[in-house]
């Protein structure tokens, strides 16, 4: 399903992540241990087949040795959270670095981190707060993977799993937190609650700038799945902010079981849905929306596509036995959501003229993760996934 929404005029993609929110974000994450730009991977054997002019994929699994993008956010926000909170309980500024070395390490140690998770927002948040010497405990619901919430418990955080999906687990998060003095660090925000989401965000943005820093000319469209819609709106934001009039075209992509941000084009405010099913894009399976979020989607993505799962498990297989002179690459189920758009709407004249796309565009695509559950992996590999 396409829907070409009407797109508000504004400067959302300067205002709610000004450009001193990624470099901020961009000087801190670039000093940690570890970091190194992950792969920008042309795939021209497939441009050729599906009649498009370049295929660019941007291969996060490699990332923190995390598996997702989700690296540079959840982990991100958690240190400003800190900073945040230290400085106020000693009563002067303390520094992102003041956190990353140690310095207040006992004040640190008295501080609770939450957050609810589909998988590798969870992880990431559970790395930082190893990392910080911080109480951490995660909020999972019923579909979560039992590899996903061993990889979080064996990075130290605590593992709560509930029966309801993914927006009760963020509920429950976030009351168990009022009622505790702990502090959230989600990736979707609610009304009152903008600055971790944010700073997710912004840390997303080291990712946007190693591939225009890979890319000569700016593509002409990007494809961004949706989830609450962070990634999409930090990718558009800080995709306009460095290619400014010749920023791609913004093509939004979620599963047809959890369309919200879908759902909030053709209504033209974020609108939540009810997940009936749980879409094997298991970090996509969201039905409300972060308000932060499409604030600036509703700026910058003018179209929005849903795709029926059936398409997720050839897209893995293709990226992992690839057309011969392509690279082989081990993508998440999640990572492959605007390529298997991609693909199926070459198949349409129609709609492949309506986003304006032909054998000379250049296409970006965001691999948000690499193999984050090996046995999930597995399964579809031995193509296992037909639902």
């Amino acid at each position: 399903a396409h829907v070409a929404a009407a797109r508000k005029t504004g400067d959302a993609a300067l205002r709610v992540l000004s450009p001193e929110d990624f470099a901020t974000a961009r000087a801190e994450i670039t000093q940690w241990d570890g970091y190194a730009p992950t792969p920008l991977i042309s795939l021209g054997a497939l441009a050729s087949r599906i009649g498009v002019g370049e295929i660019h994929y941007k291969h996060e699994g490699p990332r923190f040795g995390l598996g997702s993008f989700k690296a540079l956010g959840g982990s991100y926000s958690a240190q400003r959270v800190l900073q945040r909170e230290v400085s106020h309980r000693l009563g002067h500024e303390v520094s992102l670095s003041d956190i990353r070395d140690g310095t207040y390490a006992d004040t640190v140690a008295e501080i609770t981190l939450v957050s609810a998770t589909d998988g590798n927002h969870g992880r990431s948040l559970a790395w930082g707060c190893q990392r910080y010497g911080v109480p951490c405990r995660i909020y999972i619901h019923a579909e979560v993977s039992e590899g996903r919430a061993a990889a979080m418990r064996e990075l130290g955080a605590d593992v709560i799993r509930i029966d309801g999906d993914y927006d009760e687990s963020v509920r429950l998060a976030k009351d168990e937190a009022e009622a505790n003095g702990w502090f959230v660090v989600s990736d979707t925000s609610w009304p009152g609650y903008s600055l971790p989401p944010r700073d997710v965000m912004a840390g997303y943005g080291v990712m946007v700038q190693e591939i225009c820093d890979a890319m000569p000319e700016a593509p002409t469209h990007v494809f961004l799945q949706g989830g609450v819609g962070g990634l999409a709106a930090g990718v558009a934001a800080a995709l306009r902010q460095y290619w400014g009039d010749t920023a791609p075209r913004v093509i939004i992509v979620e599963p047809e079981l959890a369309a919200c941000l879908f759902e909030s084009a053709k209504s033209g405010q974020a609108t939540n849905v009810a997940i009936a099913e749980e879409t094997i894009m298991a970090g996509l399976s969201c039905g409300e929306p972060s308000e932060l979020a499409w604030e600036i989607l509703a700026e910058e993505a003018g179209d929005f596509l849903t795709i029926p799962d059936t398409l997720v498990g050839p897209t893995v297989r293709l990226l992992a036995r690839p057309l011969e002179g392509d690279p082989d690459i081990e993508a998440g189920e999640s990572a492959v959501a605007g390529l298997a758009a991609l693909i199926a709407l070459r198949e349409s004249a129609d709609l492949s003229a309506d986003l304006g796309i032909d054998n000379r565009s250049r296409v970006l695509l965001i691999g948000s993760e690499g193999v984050t559950d090996p046995e999930i992996f597995e399964m579809i590999m031995e193509g296992r996934d037909a639902a």
